[in-house]
């Protein structure tokens, strides 16, 4: 083992060639490659008593495991909210994996300075003010889960006990809010020890609207008769990419006394763009926000940021006591933050991606992939068979079949169009009624892309061109 690993280390410059060369491939290969691959995996092999060496293993995976990979890099994935990574953004992720720092703590490297440079240059991008302190997480789910951290926190200083110390359950029963959570709102709340069943969704707006009714979240807190709560509020909800009013709802604050969380996952980019950032009007007022890399900022995963005004509060949750590592100061090191004490790089991707295209070169991305929903929308909208569930309001296309519209028949339409290998969509429910949803957030699709995937929903639904 020892021989084979000091071979790999005096041919390093050609292996590391080689994996370059694979990669290159695979990556100009994305628009050939299959968009979801749903066969099943090759039959399970035990573990190698000798190892073959960095070639051996790369020849084994290109063989049995890489034709298994979707191309959900590529332009036509458009399941869940998934970005690809821009060029700048992959070579930032190689050279996290070539330099492999823990940026847990700064006393032995800048790369945690390049950590709070790169969430100064995001906490700007989202229009955030310097009242908010940051830090990088794994994704959307821990964002959430960090955000109400510090928010259960926060209610255990406005009940007079400490919930880091004393445990979730001196806080009592406690009151979550909101109107269109994401199902990472009810996980998070299970590992918090709040529980799933506290949460309490408030009446949405009329119409077919995902965005809370503030009257009605206004007199929920009313009712509550002065004891705190925590809001949820969404900045783009995952099925049609609403967003509650985040200005009306920090306006309650004056009256009522709550905890404003923003998930703004992958809404948050629309501040990028002058058409659409008064969507995300009134951010700057959250108490804590969620924002998800992975998705519109197009860097690899996993990557995602959270951002508090009360970093007091989130070292009081998170700080790991222990002498080597030394205790929280002015700037506390990210050990002191976060749930993880080892922590990948995970900023110089971004950094890489925010350095090379800066500001202008996202906005494209956004606008493009705003653009290019509406194109499909439109598309779908005159398909016979296929009806639109609500507005492109973003870069989320939620649509389904006329008629009949059960969860079978919208699930087949689904699998007929990754089988075809031409794009990939994934099943939701709005309002009562299975459906798709088509969400744009790749840095690479096009209008030819866009075009592609509707003719594969239309030969999906059985409509032939004439």
């Amino acid at each position: 083992m020892h021989r084979t690993l000091a071979d790999d280390l005096s041919r390093l410059p050609e292996l590391l060639q080689s994996a370059r060369d694979f990669a290159a491939r695979e990556v100009a290969g994305l628009d050939a490659r299959p968009v979801a691959h749903l066969g099943g995996p090759p039959d399970a092999e035990p573990l190698p008593a000798d190892g073959v060496g960095a070639e051996g293993a790369l020849a084994r995976f290109a063989e049995r495991w890489a034709p298994g990979f979707s191309a959900s890099a590529g332009p036509r994935y458009l399941g869940f909210v998934t970005g690809g990574a821009t060029p700048a953004a992959l070579t930032g992720d190689w050279l996290t994996g070539a330099y492999d720092q823990n940026s847990a703590g700064g006393g032995d490297s800048t790369a945690t300075a390049l950590e709070r440079e790169t969430l100064s240059w995001l906490r700007e991008l989202f229009g955030l003010g310097e009242d908010h302190s940051g830090a990088f997480v794994t994704g959307a789910t821990v964002s959430n889960t960090v955000g109400l951290a510090i928010a259960r926190e926060w209610l255990g200083e406005r009940l007079g006990v400490s919930v880091s110390e004393e445990g979730a359950g001196a806080l009592g029963p406690v009151d979550i809010l909101s109107g269109s959570p994401h199902s990472s709102v009810p996980k998070a709340l299970s590992v918090l020890g709040i529980g799933r069943g506290r949460l309490r969704t408030v009446p949405l707006l009329p119409g077919g609207r995902e965005a809370v009714d503030v009257a009605r979240l206004d007199a929920e807190l009313e009712a509550l008769d002065g004891r705190p709560a925590v809001v949820v509020a969404n900045a783009g909800t995952v099925n049609t990419v609403d967003f509650d009013d985040l200005r009306a709802i920090a306006a309650l604050k004056e009256r009522h006394d709550f905890w404003l969380h923003v998930d703004a996952a992958f809404g948050g980019f629309a501040a990028l763009s002058p058409s659409y950032a008064h969507l995300v009007d009134g951010l700057d007022a959250a108490d804590s926000v969620c924002v998800d890399l992975h998705k519109w900022l197009n860097v690899p995963y996993d990557a995602a940021v959270q951002f508090t005004r009360r970093r007091d509060l989130q070292v009081r949750v998170f700080h790991n006591a222990s002498p080597y590592l030394g205790a929280p100061t002015g700037e506390p090191d990210f050990v002191h933050l976060t749930p993880e004490n080892s922590r990948r790089l995970r900023a110089l991707p971004a950094w890489f991606s925010l350095a090379a295209y800066g500001r202008a070169g996202h906005r494209e991305i956004v606008e493009r992939n705003i653009s290019l929903a509406r194109r499909l929308g439109e598309g779908i909208a005159d398909v016979p068979g296929l009806r639109l569930l609500a507005p492109v309001r973003l870069n989320v296309v939620c649509f389904t079949l006329e008629g009949d519209a059960g969860r079978e028949r919208v699930h087949a339409l689904g699998r007929a169009v990754a089988g075809s290998g031409e794009a990939f969509v994934t099943p939701t429910v709005f309002e009562g009624t299975h459906a798709l949803r088509a969400a744009f957030s790749n840095w690479r699709t096009s209008e030819a892309d866009t075009d592609r995937v509707l003719a594969a929903v239309r030969r999906a639904a059985g409509v032939t061109d004439s």
